[in-house]
């Protein structure tokens, strides 16, 4: 059955978004998307000849209407600010844009409107001037992920999952989870995976389940990406700003769905999210994009998820080991320790321009440089890669 993990109208409208960018792959997103393709270009064409009303099970209104009275131009203000409390002025004359309307005010005059009207202006950060923020040049190439600390539900507690797309802030999963762990995580970024594609990169904080700590970034959820072919980053401890953009989505998620009355359960807040993360997605402008919606400059990857990791090869010329149930390895008469997410992994020890000086390569991952050099003129028969980390940059 088509389009079942979300409402058929929300999985409908994020599907021809993203068919109707440049260079899709249609059929593609139709096997993602659960759908035929016969299916999905009848949904395509719809979208392209009446827009969202073409998206409807039944007989259309016009997408556009005749010239309003003021009257009516304010009761279309006044709509949207009650569908989305927290947005502000740009932000409700571009939907109102975007829905086809021919008279549309401009964002003084919506604000004038909801001032007139006493709506109150502010009191979630709408309206502050854009923050410019460094971005990646095209889709895919970084997943910002974090959890939404702990929300309190009637009974127990929630733990909101975030997974952004760095370059057209494109929300690739928003769940409610039960836990933090390391099996919650996974599931999600697989029903991600199924439905996206790969990243190339993934950047998160240092914390559990990604991360163990500043000085141990390597967990096994992040072996587990990587084996996928996704490369893994950290934030800078201590340093929130590396993740801005989804720290930026965590403060939209708390003043337009988390300040409302706490959910009964689990399920009440995934259904809450998958709403709004429709709307975050295909109908919220986003003022960072000059007030387009992040689907307008989503595209999935062409890298499908496999469900199983096929074997690696390494170069030649390097040194292949395989870690030990301990984390230990043994190399070139040295019994070096390693990170205990890679025990039973190949790692191996490449050589750099330095000698005796090696980059730990666990796949495509630089995760280690160690320096078997004498110290001090003796020979240091144990090193802790894990104090040798890269110093690539993390984001």
């Amino acid at each position: 059955m088509p389009f079942r993990e979300v409402s058929r109208m929300d999985a409908r409208l994020e599907f021809v978004m993203l068919a109707s960018e440049e260079g899709a792959n249609v059929r593609q997103l139709c096997r993602r998307f659960g759908i035929s393709p016969t299916t999905g270009y009848k949904w395509l064409e719809r979208w392209q000849s009446a827009g969202i009303n073409g998206l409807q099970e039944q007989s259309r209104r016009p997408q556009r209407s005749p010239a309003r009275s003021v009257a009516a131009i304010e009761d279309a203000v006044l709509s949207v600010r009650a569908e989305h409390p927290a947005w502000g002025g740009r932000k409700i004359a571009r939907r109102l844009k975007d829905l086809g309307r021919d008279a549309v005010p401009a964002p003084s005059t919506v604000t004038a409107i909801l001032k007139r009207h006493g709506m109150e202006l502010g009191k979630f950060g709408g309206g502050s001037p854009a923050f410019t923020r460094f971005e990646r040049s095209r889709p895919n190439e970084l997943w910002q992920m974090d959890f939404k600390g702990h929300v309190a539900l009637h009974v127990g507690r929630l733990h909101p999952l975030t997974v952004l797309d760095d370059h057209s802030r494109f929300s690739v999963a928003l769940a409610a989870c039960a836990d933090e762990q390391t099996e919650t995580v996974r599931q999600h970024l697989i029903a991600a995976f199924r439905r996206y594609g790969l990243p190339e990169r993934l950047i998160t904080d240092n914390g559990s389940p990604w991360g163990d700590g500043p000085g141990s970034p390597f967990t096994p959820l992040g072996v587990w990406l990587i084996e996928h072919g996704i490369k893994i980053s950290h934030s800078r401890p201590y340093h929130p700003q590396t993740m801005g953009k989804d720290e930026r989505f965590h403060r939209s998620l708390k003043a337009e769905v988390l300040s409302a009355p706490s959910f009964t359960d689990i399920a009440a807040a995934q259904r809450a999210f998958e709403r709004w993360r429709t709307v975050y997605n295909t109908q919220r402008p986003h003022e960072a994009l000059e007030l387009a919606v992040p689907a307008s400059r989503y595209q999935p990857s062409p890298r499908d998820y496999v469900e199983t990791v096929a074997p690696f090869e390494y170069a030649p010329g390097d040194a292949v080991r395989r870690v030990q149930q301990g984390g230990h390895v043994s190399f070139l008469g040295r019994n070096l320790k390693v990170p205990k997410a890679f025990r039973g992994k190949a790692v191996a020890f490449r050589p750099t321009t330095q000698d005796g000086v090696f980059d730990v390569v666990f796949r495509t991952q630089l995760i280690a440089t160690v320096d078997i050099r004498p110290l001090d003129g003796t020979t240091e028969s144990v090193h802790d890669v894990s104090e040798h980390p890269s110093t690539m940059s993390p984001v």
